[in-house]
């Protein structure tokens, strides 16, 4: 039976392997090499591990255009990438391919976006895929042939996470996992988060919130295309945007005063 496709995120393990050796760490010429040598050991001993049937290392753009027009603000406070690590990342498509490792790069994505797509792909194709990242934003993939080879930090090894490591780390499916890093949010990718929900926030906010997506729309007793006065905001508002935002604060706010009868109310689990 052929191994599972191993997918890696390109930029983490040099960027992970550039902060954790030292740059004294050079080639003949005095360049440092400490990234492409970490990176290269990394993927080595996963593979000892996992026995892929096939390596991919993916690249791409730092912030895709798709989702800066989305978020301006979505990595905008990144630094910019050292000039040594630079150096080392335009030669690593080189070194990985020595290894028969093959490099996916693209201007238009990022390398998020080529692990999950190849992911996809491999188990369209009946086989099993390993997804190697240490962006947790990831483990929305994991699924019943992808799991996310999730590296430690500070220290060796690495924990192969499948759904239901997920759901007991997040208390939620993989399929929650983009709802929950939106209002949780994730300071690395400048995404502040919906104001008093935290990671340790009850997982029942999650699973409340799925429920009010598959639900069929809000019922309200205001005349169609009528304005009428929101409990949660102090503006008028039609009856598309109330439901809109009585229900996303009310199941996010349990402290919301009740509201009244011309205001959309729900409980989760059910409309009222």
């Amino acid at each position: 039976m052929p191994g599972p496709l191993l997918t890696i995120d390109g930029p983490f393990v040099l960027y992970r392997s550039f902060f954790a050796l030292p740059d004294s760490i050079t080639d003949g010429d005095g360049h440092a090499v400490n990234a492409l040598l970490g990176a290269a050991n990394l993927i080595l001993r996963i593979a000892a591990d996992c026995r892929p049937r096939a390596i991919v290392v993916c690249f791409g753009a730092e912030a895709a255009a798709y989702r800066t027009d989305l978020y301006p603000a979505y990595h905008a406070d990144r630094p910019p990438v050292p000039d040594a690590l630079d150096w080392q990342f335009a030669r690593a498509p080189d070194l990985f391919g020595a290894f028969g490792w093959t490099t996916a790069d693209t201007d238009d994505l990022e390398a998020d976006d080529l692990l999950g797509a190849l992911a996809e792909a491999e188990v369209d194709a009946g086989g099993r895929a390993l997804i190697m990242t240490g962006d947790r934003d990831m483990y929305q993939c994991a699924g019943e042939r992808v799991s996310v080879v999730f590296l430690k930090q500070k220290s060796a090894g690495f924990d192969e996470v499948d759904p239901a490591e997920v759901k007991a780390r997040y208390g939620v499916v993989p399929s929650l996992v983009p709802d929950f890093i939106a209002l949780r949010g994730d300071p690395s990718d400048g995404l502040p988060g919906a104001p008093g929900i935290g990671p340790k926030t009850p997982p029942s906010c999650w699973t409340a919130t799925d429920r009010w997506r598959r639900s069929s729309p809000p019922r309200t007793s205001s005349a169609r295309g009528s304005p009428h006065r929101c409990a949660t905001t102090p503006t008028n508002c039609s009856p598309s945007e109330t439901s809109r935002r009585c229900v996303r604060r009310r199941s996010l706010s349990p402290r919301t005063p009740r509201p009244t009868s011309t205001v959309v109310r729900w409980r989760p689990g059910r409309w009222a």
